[in-house]
């Protein structure tokens, strides 16, 4: 038994903010975010807009576009470092909003920007042992919440969204592999230093935000990711001719190009939506899938690879046969 993508859903909120908007709001320039991160613009939430609030309607389009219903799903696994709350967890926020009152499993986990990526593998490990027939694998955040809007070095990187793919069991592998990995050694170069069991003092003082040493992150991202890439392919019998996309973190352009050189992929064949997008953390991934499936670049029986690199570090990959 297998996993299969059967539909997928993304959803950003209506506001955009631009670079020249954050021009105005911190030293920086259109073309010094543009030339260093590829990013142009990026939807950022407004007063009262949550997490959840993104999740349930990336959520719905997913579960729409899978041809079932609300009522159909059997599991719900969310990766978000934002949260509405401490508890309850994200999952049963998006289980009580869709109305679903089957007291299936419902959790959130947290790997920052590889949030989704271990939530998909998750869901699919419950479909594979026969525990799920229809899991909602969601992706979504509020990153814009906890970044300091005075460090130009942060704050033009991220932004808000959300992603969702439903899964439903296949006889014929639609997930063909997922591969996870991490190493605290490296929890000092992208952190956000407060939390519940240190009382969020830090959160009081207004001191609290991402916190980014990019240049280290930056290569430490690329020599992993390019050795994912590679262990992967090699895991699963498979070359770089055989991928027909590449859908990548959307974290920063420069990193995307090298790991598409790495698989002498062409950029056109890689799902590219940083410009738009920004940086959505664990909403990226999904939000290229679900681009790319719906302007009809990506297409049924076509062979993806999903990857994501994140504070922690955590990163990882998942080999689709979509």
């Amino acid at each position: 038994m297998y996993s299969r993508i059967a539909g997928t859903g993304s959803y950003l909120p209506e506001k955009v903010l631009t670079n020249a908007d954050l021009a105005r709001m911190v030293d920086t320039s259109d073309e010094w975010i543009r030339s260093r991160t590829g990013i142009e613009r990026r939807h950022v939430v407004v007063e009262g807009e949550t997490t959840t609030d993104l999740a349930e309607q990336a959520a719905r389009r997913a579960i729409q576009a899978a041809g079932v219903t609300a009522a159909d799903i059997d599991l719900i696994c969310v990766g978000t470092t934002t949260p509405d709350l401490v508890f309850p967890n994200v999952g049963t926020l998006i289980q009580e909003r869709l109305g679903i009152h089957n007291s299936c499993p419902a959790f959130s986990l947290e790997a920052a920007c590889t949030s989704f990526m271990y939530a998909l593998s998750v869901a699919d490990k419950f479909v594979r042992l026969g525990e799920a027939k229809c899991a909602l694998v969601v992706g979504a955040e509020t990153l814009t919440r906890i970044v300091d809007w005075t460090d130009r070095g942060t704050c033009v990187l991220f932004a808000d969204g959300a992603g969702a793919v439903v899964l439903k069991p296949s006889e014929e592998p639609g997930i063909i592999s997922t591969r996870l990995h991490s190493d605290g050694r490296y929890k000092d170069l992208l952190m956000y230093p407060d939390g519940v069991s240190k009382g969020f003092h830090l959160v009081r003082e207004g001191a609290a935000a991402v916190q980014m040493k990019g240049n280290e992150v930056y290569k430490v991202a690329v020599n992993t990711l390019g050795q994912l890439v590679t262990e992967t392919l090699n895991a699963n019998g498979l070359s770089k001719t055989d991928l027909d996309w590449l859908i990548p973190h959307q974290a920063n352009i420069r990193i995307i190009e090298a790991i598409a050189r790495r698989l002498e992929l062409p950029m056109e064949r890689v799902i590219v939506t940083i410009a738009d997008h920004g940086n959505t953390s664990a909403a990226s991934v999904p939000l290229a899938l679900d681009t790319g499936v719906r302007d009809g670049r990506v297409k049924r029986g076509q062979l993806l690879l999903l990857e994501a690199f994140g504070g922690g570090f955590t990163w990882g990959s998942a080999l689709v046969r979509y």
